[in-house]
């Protein structure tokens, strides 16, 4: 039973640090990949982050490259979003996602957290 729960957002301000972590209370399998989502008000949910839980291979958009490093602890079950040189148009919900197959396409994840929000002020 998939079950997954972001923690760590927050309230920031423009140029500063923080770490997301999205715990799944049941099993992840070596075939299946977790990803970060975003949504803003008005705006419709945007991939961020993609990683492949049994290689580890990661992958991004364009807009947090450089900037966003998602990571995995498989023993903890615990996929990670750590994000940097944060600024305004950042701030929006983010969500974590399981797929079993590649995609950036949030239709294409079967299981979804509530989401925590993340708000940067300028």
């Amino acid at each position: 039973q998939v079950q997954l729960v972001e923690s760590g957002g927050g309230l920031v301000q423009a140029g500063d640090s923080l770490r997301l972590s999205c715990t799944n209370a049941g099993r992840t399998y070596s075939s299946h990949l977790m990803g970060w989502f975003r949504q803003a008000p008005g705006k419709e949910r945007e991939f961020v982050a993609l990683i492949r839980w049994g290689t580890g291979r990661e992958y991004y958009a364009d807009s947090v490259k450089g900037r966003f490093t998602i990571s995995r602890d498989k023993a903890k079950e615990t996929t990670y979003l750590e994000m940097s040189e944060l600024n305004p148009e950042d701030t929006a919900i983010y969500y974590c996602a399981r797929a079993t197959s590649y995609s950036t396409y949030a239709r294409d994840f079967d299981h979804w957290g509530p989401g925590t929000q993340v708000t940067v002020s300028s």
